[in-house]
């Protein structure tokens, strides 16, 4: 059975943050997706999910500089947990998408 680790997102862009390791650019950033759907009430209800990106600059990405935050972004890439202890000595756990493609589309679309 072939295994599979594959994630597709479409939302927009919050905080950036670009920064150098050794010789590569490396983007963390934060993109909110929102679902929406009616409650039996028929009330409309956006649900609003944060995801925790990471993107190696290098095939399949755009120029960096051009996200932003607000900015409309289609991600593919695949999910990666990590733990780590935090200051107060408590575990946590944080889930990330490690990007293989990014593409800014146009607002609309």
């Amino acid at each position: 059975m072939e295994q599979l680790n594959r994630i597709e997102l479409r939302g927009n862009v919050g905080n950036v943050r670009i920064s150098t390791v050794g010789s590569s650019q490396v983007a963390r950033f934060s993109l909110a997706t929102n679902f929406m759907y009616k409650t039996k009430d028929g009330e409309a209800v956006v649900e609003t999910t944060w995801h925790n990106i990471v993107a190696w600059a290098g095939k399949g990405m755009p120029d960096f500089n051009r996200i932003s935050k607000g900015v409309p972004l289609y991600v593919c890439g695949r999910l990666k947990s990590s733990k780590y202890t935090a200051g107060d000595g408590t575990e946590r756990q944080i889930y990330e998408v490690i990007a293989s493609r990014l593409a800014i589309e146009a607002p609309g679309e």
